[in-house]
């Protein structure tokens, strides 16, 4: 039976938020609530952490071993090797690669995603190229060989940063598969359910303490939509930064990124 790693990439050093992985979510830090939510996807799927060998990152080394949970100490800059290194660790056969700034991720687009690759013929299939979900929802899964060609052939600083960008940049050599929103709706751009500033945080948080129950702590999109619709002024809270993504920077050496796909706003250069 093929073995799938699903790998989340964490780390205590932010430029922007520093420590955002564990500021506090309805009395546990942001990265167990994420874990919790990926935990509740139905396919089956070994999970490990993947953060860096740097000192302050003992904090999530010693989250992981108090809660159980894989966790591979690699490079710091280099997210390409730390994914791969992850994955080999635990003999992954597939790749699943979801940030650690998703705390919102809904666990049944994670298993659409990762069906949608079994069930296909890809080298690669995401629910970002294009992105119709709120930001927020990243799942890349991919075969392991692919990753590993990645990560032998790579070169580029924001491919090793970036972890993926030589696969899906590459259309002509890989093949590339898309899930997109079923609802046909594209809330990429204007929905920011993703923590890289300090308004985001204020918004995840609005939002678990509108929703988060013990009772029911995994609650869906569709939840926090219905509560954006409800109250709107929680959308207004990082809604600066709708579209705000690393895209920005590397406009000009992307292929297959338009600027329609990323916002840039003063604060952010």
């Amino acid at each position: 039976m093929m073995k799938t790693a699903i790998v989340i990439q964490a780390r205590v050093g932010s430029s922007r938020l520093a420590g955002k992985v564990l500021l506090p979510l309805a009395g546990k830090t942001l990265l167990e609530r994420m874990i919790e939510r990926v935990s509740a996807i139905k396919s089956e799927c070994e999970l490990i952490v993947a953060t860096t060998t740097g000192v302050e990152d003992e904090r999530i080394r010693s989250l992981c071993r108090r809660i159980g949970i894989r966790c591979y100490s690699g490079n710091v800059t280099d997210l390409l090797d730390r994914h791969f290194q992850a994955a080999k660790q635990i003999r992954a056969d597939v790749v699943a690669k979801i940030p650690s700034d998703c705390p919102l991720i809904d666990p049944q687009v994670i298993d659409r995603v990762l069906n949608f690759h079994s069930s296909k013929e890809f080298d690669f299939v995401s629910n970002l190229h294009p992105a119709t979900y709120p930001d927020g929802n990243d799942v890349e899964v991919m075969p392991f060989d692919v990753l590993e060609e990645a990560w032998k052939e790579a070169t580029l600083p924001f491919e090793l940063e970036h972890t993926t960008p030589f696969i899906w940049e590459r259309p002509n050599r890989y093949r590339i598969g898309n899930v997109t929103w079923e609802t046909g709706l594209d809330y990429s751009m204007s929905h920011r359910w993703t923590i890289d500033y300090p308004e985001d945080y204020q918004f995840i948080k609005a939002i678990y303490d509108e929703l988060y129950t013990v009772e029911h702590p995994v609650f869906s999109l569709y939840e926090i939509l219905d509560l954006l619709e409800a109250k709107p002024n929680l959308n207004s809270i990082n809604s600066k930064y709708a579209g705000v993504n690393w895209y920005r920077h590397h406009l000009k050496e992307l292929k297959t990124v338009t600027s329609a796909q990323t916002k840039i706003i003063e604060s952010t250069l």
